[in-house]
């Protein structure tokens, strides 16, 4: 039996997006599962570490939660606004690339405090009961400290622009 001329040969192009769509599925259920085991992880993890830093007492949470929330929330705005200003050519899409990641780890802190502050699952509940009772202050000076920092950084970014503008505005009386 001859094939018929007139018919495509099998193409492989329907194998190779049945073959990604497999791995795209299995890569889903992976992060899935990821997620479901560190949200049960993570939120009693940090607030154990945070526990230990605190001592259970008022002083050491407030200046924790306040050194966590200042740093870690003004250095990833300064690492996002250091990958919005060197965002051009190839050195400096890498260099934004690197800034962006660098201001997500830098950020992880008060990403865990949030996800016990914000968390509904059983994980975030004890987190926020050891926060309480072992950490007293912590949670509320994390979120001034971020505010401190958003004003900071706010001031910081303003001051820049404006002498900026100054001396493109300087450079072109001239």
């Amino acid at each position: 039996m001859t094939a018929d001329p007139t018919t495509p040969a099998p193409s492989t192009s329907s194998a190779n997006w049945k073959r990604r769509g497999i791995l795209l599925g299995a890569g889903v259920v992976l992060l899935l599962i990821a997620y479901f085991v560190l949200a049960a992880f993570l939120p009693r993890w940090w607030s154990l570490r945070v526990e230990s830093l605190a001592d259970r007492t008022f002083t050491k949470g407030i200046l924790w939660g306040l050194l966590f929330g200042i740093v870690c929330t003004f250095a990833p705005l300064m690492f996002f606004w250091s990958a919005w200003s060197v965002r051009k050519g190839r050195a400096g899409k890498q260099l934004a690339i690197g800034s962006v990641i660098l201001a997500v780890v830098t950020a992880i802190p008060n990403l865990l405090t949030l996800t016990i502050v914000l968390g509904t699952s059983n994980a975030a509940h004890a987190g926020e009961r050891t926060l309480d009772t072992s950490a007293p202050g912590f949670r509320g000076a994390t979120a001034l400290g971020a505010i401190i920092a958003v004003v900071l950084v706010a001031l910081l970014v303003f001051v820049v622009v404006r002498r900026n503008r100054r001396r493109r505005t300087a450079a072109l009386t001239r």
